[in-house]
């Protein structure tokens, strides 16, 4: 199931710089080991937002809230969920 998600971050303004830098790292990791594995399938940047735009090929609806839930910037998160079907004039589907 194709899932384009945006997440809107906004970190505390006083958080420790350690406390961010940790969790900027575990972010970072978790998010490329979910793009080898190919369930995060594209992220891109939302010019001028701390802010993506991903797409996500997941089995269904519960691991995509599995890994949302898991993200370490997930409390700092505003998250919109779009699921996604194939278009009919998709040239690439022809």
């Amino acid at each position: 199931m194709l899932f384009s998600v945006t997440m809107d971050v906004a970190l505390p303004q006083n958080m420790n710089p350690d406390v961010r830098n940790d969790t900027l790292a575990r972010e970072k990791a978790y998010s490329q080991e979910l793009q080898r594995g190919g369930e995060w399938v594209h992220i891109w940047r939302n010019v001028g937002q701390y802010s993506n735009l991903s797409v996500f090929d997941v089995r269904d609806n519960e691991r995509l809230h599995e890994i949302l839930w898991n993200l370490p910037l997930f409390p700092y998160m505003s998250i919109n969920v779009t699921p996604l079907a194939v278009h009919p004039s998709d040239i690439a589907k022809a």
